[in-house]
């Protein structure tokens, strides 16, 4: 492949976004990443890269110009085999993804949601309460960001409790995998095949149960909404998407509340704004901090032609701190209406599961506003790095019980 020769006025930048010390803290790179420019080329990886919010929100919304069907991450699948077979909703363009969102979007949609509402919020208080039993002080990221979606999510799509452990490494491999082949990939790849396999065998018919979202989406099988072949593999878009996002969102806006005491004392004076909060934290932290789109024809945009089969990459984070868009962006706060931000995406592939994730942080931030007075940080915090996610691995928190 010929690298891109950049015109005299188009910054470039050598920096490496995936390099392990940028991962850990991208904000300063982000910065510059939206000071030079519209579009900055990133020599390094022979992309586009997009940080400000209009062109993030604009690449995003313009599917037929910038397709994802040519893959969301720096794997080129115009003349590069993907690692697994493509993803029937992240990795494909209309007419292909169609059928699938329309399935999903039904059977994860508000209404439906409605039905599980009563007993999610039901088991985050049953969680709270024996976690603020026993102690005062705990992780935020493992006692209840991860522990709060892996106790209802695999649940209601209906896969059983065996092997539910290699649902987040099987996420952290997939995630790392739309990045360049780095350490984070190479970390990850003895377990491959021993995850795949794994996930695989949930998304069969007969290892789910018949009442969850997976055995909806096999009946849209049976009604020809979607194809037989098209079943496991909306199921595993579930498995794969569904817990890692919503589990460091949770972390996200724990975090943003232990550090912002007089946000969660808005909070428990009116609990209404426990969804703005989830919002505000997706914005403010962007769990899902880039994705990578095809050129499908010489394209323009920010004054930049982005010649056909190149790769843009778009930086969801930088977008979601771009001052242009937001005031004081570097603030997480409950007064301000952070809708419009592309933390989930935006348009045609903006994500399915949104809601499931905004239900079960309103379950679980509710809980802990009866019960929680104050909480702190109380001790170092540790982040896990991902090439795709804003990830942590602990955040210890003392809190001050009601």
């Amino acid at each position: 492949m010929t690298m891109f020769a950049p015109a005299p006025a188009l910054p470039v930048s050598d920096t490496d976004p995936f390099a392990l010390d940028v991962l850990q803290d991208p904000l300063p790179f982000q910065a510059d990443l939206r000071d030079a420019g519209p579009v900055v080329y990133l020599r390094r990886y022979d992309v586009f890269a997009l940080g400000r919010h209009e062109q993030v929100h604009a690449a995003l919304t313009d599917w037929q110009s910038f397709q994802s069907a040519a893959g969301v991450g720096l794997s080129n699948f115009r003349d590069e085999t993907p690692w697994r077979p493509p993803s029937v909703l992240l990795e494909a363009d209309p007419p292909h993804h169609d059928a699938p969102r329309a399935v999903l979007s039904k059977i994860l949609g508000p209404r439906a949601l409605q039905k599980l509402r009563a007993s999610w919020i039901r088991d985050a208080e049953i969680l709270v309460d024996q976690l603020l039993s026993n102690a005062t002080e705990f992780d935020a990221v493992t006692d209840l960001a991860a522990a709060f979606p892996l106790r209802v999510f695999p649940d209601a799509v209906g896969i059983s409790d065996a092997g539910r452990e290699n649902l987040l490494p099987y996420g952290d491999h997939a995630f790392n995998a739309f990045g360049p082949v780095n350490s984070l990939v190479e970390k990850g790849a003895p377990r491959v095949a021993e995850l795949m396999g794994w996930v695989n065998a949930q998304c069969a018919r007969d290892a789910l149960t018949g009442d969850g979202f997976g055995a909806q989406i096999w009946a849209a099988a049976d009604r020809g909404d979607i194809t037989y072949e098209q079943a496991p593999l909306v199921v595993r878009s579930l498995l794969t998407a569904g817990v890692d996002t919503t589990v460091n969102g949770l972390a996200a806006v724990l975090y943003a509340f232990a550090t912002h005491p007089e946000q969660w004392a808005r909070l428990r004076e009116n609990r209404t704004l426990a969804r703005t909060a989830f919002d505000e934290a997706v914005r403010w932290e962007s769990p899902v901090q880039t994705f990578f789109r095809t050129a499908t024809s010489d394209t323009e945009i920010g004054g930049t032609i982005i010649p056909d089969g190149k790769k843009i990459l778009m930086f969801l984070g930088a977008a979601n701190r771009d001052p242009r868009r937001w005031d004081n962006p570097d603030a997480f706060d409950l007064g301000r209406n952070p809708s419009g931000h592309v933390g989930y995406g935006m348009g045609l592939h903006q994500c399915v599961g949104q809601h499931v994730a905004r239900l079960e942080s309103e379950a679980l931030l509710t809980a802990l506003a009866s019960r929680v007075e104050s909480l702190e940080v109380a001790g170092p915090v540790r982040r896990h790095l991902n090439n795709t996610l804003r990830s942590w691995e602990s955040v210890p928190v003392r809190v001050r019980l009601a």
